[in-house]
């Protein structure tokens, strides 16, 4: 059998019903071909935030099914509430609209033709900002063998300790191999460095659901933001007979971090102060749709503005823009809720947490544990539990545990960003924490870092100045947020009640050695929270949507 892992975007065809539609009039539905990814939202500005039930259909022709085939389909995000039906089965569902899912989907595929049925409950409103609706990032269907590397299977880390240095001289690293059921055979590992040159091959017996590997590397080419060195594993499983039963390719850098109270931030043991920006997941006049080339530019532009560290607002990003960071070397703040129990909309996610958080936490950090540049797992923005609820620690807890249970060889620490800081219920998640993330409240630095000297401070979110390109406003010292022309100046001085202007955020940060770095909000325009005026988009970006740097 021929494994193969292929991109699943071409031939779906798309209708939209009535939210909560159960599909029993989609026979006379008008139905029409779209190109995956889709947002179905972006093509009528005028409802932007329009409730609906949006319904994908694909069909494809399996020419022989083995008995030992496997077959699975791979969602990277759809936004969200989803069902999927494979000839008129139900093989799942989904409910956040922000993480990778998949389906195993064998036992309801057929010989000759078959039928993807897509269901996505889309019930406005669900962010405070747009999301998009749809099948908005890339579809893949991988086949293989039923006793297979599970999806997001492999496991890296690399650490250099004092002691592996001392000991050995090395890096010990250490791959997790995660099967979908027992094998009894040979698995074969092969490291390739940055030029593609074999570095490291072993090939060894076993018989179980998993395998773990140890091995130290001598002096690797590290990764860090200047040259993001990545390092390519591959993995072939090989049944008792010599069968090739799945293999797989995983990238990874060698670099160390350290967070530290009184240091702040170091990246292979150098100092570094976190010049980063928030981003939310839109791309202008693209809408949510995933483009690889449009977060390329986006990101090109912000590496050459000095720009070394991306907060990924509010939820998991793309796959795309992990590969892009882990490539032009930015350092990556992952985040994944805005809320928890405590509702901020009437339609978001707190519907779902409590059945559906182990599960989303789960497919986070599985999906990018093994990126270099993720450094920091957030695992809320300014939530309100942290707050108003008493259960906000006890909350915080349960999160960690699932990071811990996803990531037990700490790839990375969790954090959380709050605008909640001067509180106490806060100040206790903070101190379970132990890194802290501040959203504008940058004057709490100095207090708290006296108060709590084991704490890890950073700026989560910071500045909030509102900028219109190419219009100014003066005098500069009037500092007005709304004008009678409906535009923000571009010199900096309008700024929000709850922000301060870029020059004092700067200043603040600076001033305190011990900070890790901040956090601008935000690095582009994005569409949505349209402050101060009724308009489609934000104007809270250093760059606009079209992707024009504006001057302040």
């Amino acid at each position: 059998m021929k494994k193969r892992r292929i991109l699943f975007n071409d031939n779906w065809r798309f209708t939209l019903t009535e939210p909560d539609s159960d599909g029993k009039t989609l026979e006379n539905a008008h139905w029409y071909n779209v190109e995956i990814p889709h947002d179905w939202l972006i093509g009528d500005t005028a409802n932007l935030y329009k409730s609906g039930c949006g319904w994908y259909e694909k069909y494809f022709t399996v020419d022989a099914l083995g008995e030992d085939d496997c077959y699975i389909l791979i969602f990277d995000g759809v936004y969200m509430d989803t069902t999927v039906y494979v000839n008129d089965k139900e093989v799942g569902k989904w409910k956040y609209g922000y993480t990778t899912f998949s389906f195993d989907i064998t036992d309801a595929l057929k010989n000759g033709e078959n039928r993807i049925l897509v269901r996505v409950n889309h019930k406005s409103p669900n962010t405070r900002w747009y999301s998009g609706a749809g099948i908005y990032r890339n579809v893949w269907l991988r086949k293989t063998s039923r006793r297979h590397i599970v999806e997001n299977g492999v496991y890296i880390s690399a650490k250099c300790s004092d002691t592996d240095r001392r000991e050995h001289g090395k890096w010990k690293t250490t791959v997790q191999i995660s099967l979908s059921d027992t094998v009894c055979g040979l698995i074969s590992y092969t490291l390739r460095d940055p030029e593609n040159r074999e570095v490291y091959v072993c090939e060894r017996r076993l018989c179980g659901k998993n395998d773990k590997l140890v091995f130290y590397m001598d002096a690797p080419k590290l990764w860090d933001i200047i040259t993001p060195n990545l390092y390519t594993l591959s993995v072939i499983l090989y049944d008792d007979n010599g069968n090739r039963l799945d293999d797989t390719v995983e990238k990874f850098g060698f670099r160390t971090t350290k967070f530290s109270a009184n240091e702040g931030f170091l990246l292979n043991g150098m100092h570094l102060k976190l010049n980063g920006v928030c981003m939310h997941h839109d791309l202008g006049a693209l809408g949510a749709a995933v483009n690889y080339d449009a977060t390329r530019r986006q990101l090109e532009k912000l590496k050459n503005m000095g720009v070394n560290a991306i907060r990924t607002s509010h939820n998991p990003p793309s796959r795309e823009l992990m590969e892009l960071c882990d490539k032009m070397g930015f350092l990556v703040d992952s985040e994944i809720f805005d809320m928890w129990e405590l509702a901020k909309n009437e339609n978001d996610y707190h519907r779902f947490f409590s059945d559906w958080y182990k599960k989303d936490v789960e497919a986070w950090i599985k999906r990018d544990r093994n990126h270099p540049s993720v450094i920091m797992w957030s695992i809320g923005n300014e939530i309100y539990d942290t707050h108003k609820s008493p259960r906000g620690l006890e909350v915080a807890k349960m999160l960690c545990e699932e990071v811990e249970k996803n990531d037990p060889m700490h790839n990375a620490p969790p954090t959380i960003a709050s605008n909640y800081m001067q509180w106490e219920n806060a100040q206790n998640v903070a101190d379970y924490l132990k890194i802290a993330g501040y959203n504008y409240t940058e004057k709490l630095y100095d207090e708290h870092h006296e108060k709590h000297p084991d704490w890890v401070i950073y700026g989560s979110e910071t500045a909030s100045t509102v900028r219109s390109r190419g219009i100014y406003h003066f005098p500069y010292d009037t500092g007005l947020l709304v004008y009678d022309d409906l535009q923000c100046s571009d010199l900096g001085n309008s700024v929000v009640n709850w922000g301060a202007s870029p020059l004092r955020s700067f200043a603040m940060d600076a001033a305190a050695e011990y900070s890790m770095g901040q956090f601008v909000w935000t690095g582009f325009d994005y569409i949505g929270e349209p402050t101060p005026y009724n308009t489609k988009n934000s104007y809270f970006g250093i760059i606009d949507t079209a992707g024009f740097e504006k001057d302040s």
